[in-house]
């Protein structure tokens, strides 16, 4: 029976890996072992995965950034991507945490963590299941909040200035705003870094419903 049969592609680290092999004494060097026969894959110092041909799983890179630093949800341009919301792939999966800002590179892909306060993390955050696996992920409106909270230099005054970013500058699709929650932006608002350009993004969605 393959030890990782029952761990698939869930992200484990070597006390997981010592229950798996309880009579090996010397449990980082069987982890080295391990990688260098392809068996699994270092994601980060501790961390690990099993390789997806070793259990014919397909590796999921929300679950393991979820895993790879924490708290953290999946948020900014790829949680935009991943609902379809801009056009450009996203190479870097940017989460958002709590703790220090960090970038981790590894076999999977490259993960890149941004800071921000504990009150603007719980705001807008939910649990999406794909193929049996969950994974915490930005709500449309988290995402779109946490690329603005992150760009250095971009400050929207005015109605005109947030139409030109979303149409020009990221390639938002705009539709989907009126589907938007309003109440998600507001809460958001309060605690951001950028409260004056997300208020006016506010603004700008509310102008719109009511053209």
């Amino acid at each position: 029976m393959n030890p990782f049969d029952n761990i698939r592609n869930i992200p484990f680290d070597l006390n997981v890996l010592a229950s798996l092999y309880p009579h090996n004494q010397h449990i980082a060097e069987k982890a080295r072992a391990l990688e260098k026969s392809r068996k699994i894959m270092r994601l980060k110092k501790g961390l690990y995965v099993a390789h997806p041909e070793e259990t014919n799983t397909t590796l999921s890179q929300e679950l393991i950034a979820n895993h790879l630093y924490g708290p953290s949800y999946i948020g900014s341009e790829y949680a935009l991507r991943y609902y379809g919301l801009i056009p450009e792939r996203v190479y870097t999966l940017t989460s958002v945490t709590t703790k220090h800002s960090r970038k981790f590179i590894n076999p999977t892909g490259i993960y890149n963590y941004q800071n921000c306060s504990r009150e603007y993390f719980h705001i807008g955050i939910r649990v999406e299941t794909v193929n049996n696996i969950n994974f915490l992920i930005a709500t449309p409106e988290k995402a779109l909040c946490d690329v603005i909270n992150f760009s250095k230099n971009l400050n929207l005054r005015f109605l005109k200035d947030v139409k030109t970013y979303l149409e020009d500058d990221i390639r938002f699709d705009v539709d989907a705003l009126s589907n938007f929650n309003i109440s998600i932006l507001e809460q958001c608002a309060k605690v951001s870094r950028k409260r004056n350009s997300i208020n006016t993004l506010i603004k700008y969605i509310q102008n719109e419903r009511h053209i």
